[in-house]
């Protein structure tokens, strides 16, 4: 059942980086794991059940980690540069890699984590065998900058800053300040996949939330229209921006689906 998957105890880790240690969970499995990415104010918490469901629902094993400055890894030294959601494949991703020995691996990434598994499948051709995105950003849009204003003006309010904080401590007011701020920078008003998905040859599945309020189905439609491979897009009626929370079954289903038509 379902909810026998909770009770699968999973291994937490800390990975060095050239920046700093990220704290990593896995739930066992079967090998190629699916690899989690998470959105802006993410991290391995408020993925919450899903990856235990998920190990469950596709036998395989589920990591999950949280990027620098995030959850439980170390603070991030500095800010978010402009390149971000690329250097996230060149460094975190490189050395978790390397710690887990992943020679094959799916990446699995929330909206902006939708854009690094991109990013990630573009620089390790032969070890990601397949990309999942949901609610993923392909480029920078006015409904997504909207949005982030929208979230900015809510967390003036101090409770919803607390709540952050169960996640991330003290290092809840760089994480807001990391996504809305770089966001709606000047430097990163350009920022888009066009020229990485050409690169992207393992099958990819955009699953979005035609009612996701950071992002229109624009996003999916160049996401399939762009990738190498073989790429398909599943629109959810009346879901928002957290499908693996709003509709957990559909996504659970479909990403079995995913990877039996394509051998993975």
């Amino acid at each position: 059942m379902m909810a026998d998957a909770t009770a699968v105890t999973p291994q937490d880790v800390m990975i060095s980086t050239a920046l700093g240690r990220i704290h990593a969970r896995r739930w066992p499995g079967a090998d190629a794991p699916i690899v989690l990415l998470h959105d802006s104010l993410g991290s391995v918490g408020l993925w919450r059940d899903f990856p235990a469901h998920l190990a469950e629902a596709t036998g395989r094993a589920v990591i999950a980690y949280d990027r620098l400055g995030f959850g439980q890894s170390d603070p991030h030294p500095g800010k978010l540069d402009a390149d971000f959601v690329f250097a996230e494949a060149r460094d975190a991703f490189a050395a978790l890699i390397r710690h887990f020995d992943l020679s094959r691996f799916i990446a699995f990434g929330h909206s902006v984590g939708g854009g690094m598994s991109v990013a990630i499948a573009a620089a390790f051709p032969q070890a990601c065998i397949g990309v999942i995105t949901e609610s993923a950003q392909q480029f920078v849009e006015d409904r997504t900058l909207s949005g982030i204003r929208e979230a900015g003006e809510q967390f003036l309010d101090p409770a919803q800053l607390e709540r952050l904080k169960r996640y991330h401590g003290d290092k809840a007011q760089w994480v807001l300040d990391a996504w809305v701020k770089t966001w709606l920078s000047a430097e990163f008003a350009g920022w888009n996949l066009d020229d990485t998905l050409p690169r992207v040859s393992a099958p990819l599945l955009a699953i979005h939330g035609e009612n996701d309020e950071y992002g229109s189905m624009r996003h999916p439609e160049k996401l399939v229209a762009l990738a190498a491979g073989p790429a398909q897009m599943l629109p959810l009626a009346g879901c928002g921006h957290v499908p693996h929370r709003e509709r957990e079954a559909v996504v659970l289903e479909a990403v079995q689906e995913f990877l039996a038509r394509h051998g993975i």
